[in-house]
C-alpha cells in the first residue's frame, strides 16, 4: 500500500500522552568505542540524547548538536578529551530541536551536513521550541536558544566524507520519524548512528508523520544498502542492528495493517487505540517510564496514522 508523506510532523498528541524527558538538566556523555577512533557518546539519562564521534588523520566528525547551544559545546569539550583532530564536520540525523539547536555552538570552520528535506523542516524555530518544549518538562533550557544554524551542505540521497583514512557515509533513504532522517555509516566498522529512524528491537519508534508504509519502505532500502551491525540511536542503548530492523518492520506492518482496517471500518482514533494494544514484544524491563513511553508512543503512531489517512481519503 501506498500512502502520500507529510513533510512536517502532527503537533496534535493523544490523551494521555507521556513525553519523553529530554532536559539537558543532569546529561553526562560517556564515551563508549565500537572501532578504531569510532565513538558512541551516550547520555547517562536514557532517554536523552546519544551522540558520536569519528575521527581520521586529518579532521573529526560529530553526530548531532543537542539540545541547547550549551550543549553543542558540551560536545566538543567532550571530543577534545578524544582527540587532538580538529572538528570539521557535524552531521544532523534529523531537524528536531533536540539534535540540531546546538548547531549555533559550532564555528564557522565546521561544516553542518544533513539532508536536503531535514534543512527545509528548519523553517520555523519558534513552532520547533514548542515542538519540543514538551519534553523539557519545566526546564527553560530552550530560551536560551535564539537562532537555529541550517546546515550548510545538504544531500539528498548518499553523501561519503573522507576524515583521512576513516571514511563516513551518510544515508537517507527516504521518510521514516520524520522527512529527512539521516543515517550516519562507518562501514568498517559496521556501525550506524540511526537518529530517529531505527530503535532498538521491542521499543516503539515515533511516527511523527503518520507513513507506516513509506517508513518500511525506506527501512527496507537501508537493510539492502547497509551492512551494520549495531546501531547507536539518538535515544536509548546501543544495539544489535539485525534485531532492530526486524523488530521495526514488524511494527510497522502491524501498525499499517491494524489501522487501516480501522480506518475502513469508520472507527476513529480512539477507538482502533482500544482495539489495538501494545503488541507482543515490547520490552520494558520492568522500569514504569519505559512502559509509559511506549504506549504512549504506540497511541501516538495509531493517531498520526489515522489522521494520514484521513488527509489522503
Amino acid at each position: 500500500m501506498s500512502r502520500p508523506q507529510g513533510f512536517h510532523e502532527f503537533p496534535e498528541r493523544p490523551h494521555p500522552f507521556v513525553a519523553p524527558d529530554l532536559s539537558p538538566g543532569g546529561l553526562r556523555l560517556r564515551p563508549e568505542s565500537l572501532g578504531h577512533n569510532v565513538y558512541a557518546l551516550m547520555a547517562n539519562q536514557p532517554p536523552k540524547d546519544n551522540n558520536g564521534v569519528v575521527i581520521g588523520s586529518r579532521a573529526a566528525l560529530v553526530v548531532d548538536a543537542g539540545v541547547t547551544p550549551t550543549v553543542g559545546g558540551y560536545i566538543q569539550q567532550e571530543v577534545r578529551e578524544l582527540t587532538d583532530r580538529p572538528i570539521r564536520y557535524l552531521v544532523n540525523t534529523t531537524y528536531h530541536g533536540d539534535h540540531t539547536f546546538g548547531n549555533s555552538a559550532f564555528g564557522p570552520e565546521v561544516a553542518i551536513v544533513s539532508s536536503r528535506p531535514n534543512r527545509a523542516c528548519m523553517d520555523d524555530l519558534d513552532r520547533e521550541k514548542l515542538a519540543r518544549s514538551e519534553s523539557m518538562f519545566g526546564d527553560p533550557a530552550l530560551d536560551t536558544v535564539r537562532t537555529w544554524r541550517k546546515p550548510d551542505v545538504v544531500f539528498d540521497r548518499f553523501l561519503e566524507v573522507d576524515l583521512g583514512g576513516k571514511v563516513v557515509e551518510l544515508w537517507h533513504f527516504g521518510p521514516g520519524n520524520g522527512a529527512g532522517d539521516v543515517l550516519v555509516y562507518v562501514r568498517d566498522d559496521g556501525v550506524v548512528w540511526s537518529g530517529n529512524f531505527l530503535v532498538p528491537a521491542g521499543m516503539v519508534p515515533m511516527l511523527l508523520i503518520g507513513d507506516p508504509w513509506s517508513y518500511a519502505r525506506s527501512l527496507r532500502s537501508a537493510m539492502r544498502a547497509l551492512d551494520f551491525e549495531l546501531i547507536v540511536p539518538g535515544h536509548g542503548p546501543i544495539a544489535p542492528a539485525r534485531e532492530a530492523c526486524a523488530w521495526m518492520l514488524h511494527y510497522l506492518q502491524l501498525l499499517g495493517e491494524r489501522v487501516d482496517d480501522g480506518f475502513r471500518r469508520g472507527q476513529d482514533p480512539d477507538d482502533v487505540m482500544a482495539d489495538f494494544p501494545v503488541p507482543d514484544g515490547v520490552l520494558d524491563g520492568g522500569d514504569e517510564m519505559v512502559r509509559a513511553l511506549n504506549e504512549s508512543f504506540h497511541r501516538l503512531n495509531i493517531l498520526t496514522t489515522h489522521r494520514r489517512l484521513e488527509r489522503s481519503s
